[in-house]
């Protein structure tokens, strides 16, 4: 086999190696970020955000109750 071969081979597994172990610190600095309890507040927010176009109800206003008699 001819050396130019092997060295392909060579930087080619050096490559794929190397891309792998940037995706693992990649996942676990996302994961470190997501799971930081300092960031609670920040994600508190977006969890409402599908509901903030929706109107807010008046809390001055006495609650409508239904009678239970017959």
């Amino acid at each position: 086999m001819p050396m130019s071969f092997i060295e392909n081979e060579m930087s080619s597994g050096m490559i794929r190696g190397l891309g792998t172990v940037v995706v693992f610190v990649a996942f676990v600095g996302l994961t470190l970020w997501v799971f930081n309890s300092k960031r609670n507040q920040e994600f508190a927010e977006a969890r409402m955000l599908p509901f903030a176009d929706e109107p807010q109800p008046d809390i001055t206003e006495e609650p409508v109750t239904r009678s239970t008699r017959p």
